[in-house]
């Protein structure tokens, strides 16, 4: 039985759902995982505590706040128990547009499973093609997670994601892209 992956995604104009399913979609060809999709404000939040693998997606809105879906779950959060299980983030945002607050919801997602005691993985790299002021969701110079800009960059998504996806699988421990490439 393949491994399964919980993603709970929020979407207000569909960047957040896009991104969700072509993650989906790179891990299930891959043969790694199965990946059940969650929109996170149709469920508890208590069904995240089934899944060892956790991903988790929100656009930031206005000046970094988390996406409605989000919003409206985000206390529930403070019921979890993650000890021992590994959460991504992925998050879409307006570079140009909120440069000031681009991706804060992967910061803000990130630090509440560290709360609840998960282990955060797929960090990515902040690089040259990004052009923001500030952001919650970087760390020492990297993203919390995955960060695309369907707004500005929409042609850089795909690589960006199925680059990203690889790496979390890697990190969760259930892709070893040496083994494939022997």
């Amino acid at each position: 039985m393949a491994p399964k992956i919980g993603l709970f995604f929020g979407s207000s104009t569909g960047a957040g759902e896009r991104v969700a399913n072509l993650i989906k979609q790179i891990v299930e060809e891959a043969g790694a995982a199965e990946v059940d999709l969650h929109i996170v404000s149709a469920d508890s939040v208590k069904v995240m505590e089934k899944y060892d693998y956790l991903i988790w997606g929100s656009s930031t809105w206005n000046i970094g706040e988390l996406q409605d879906d989000w919003a409206l779950k985000y206390p529930e959060l403070d019921s979890l128990n993650l000890t021992g299980k590994k959460v991504a983030c992925f998050g879409p945002g307006d570079q140009f547009g909120y440069g000031n607050s681009y991706v804060d919801a992967i910061g803000i997602l990130t630090e509440k499973a560290v709360q609840r005691g998960a282990e955060p993985v797929g960090w990515w790299p902040v690089d040259g093609s990004y052009e923001f002021e500030f952001s919650r969701g970087v760390v020492d110079g990297i993203f919390m997670g995955l960060a695309v800009d369907e707004d500005n960059q929409p042609e850089k998504t795909l690589q960006r994601t199925v680059n990203w996806t690889y790496w979390v699988l890697e990190e969760f421990g259930l892709y070893d892209s040496k083994a494939v490439a022997a």
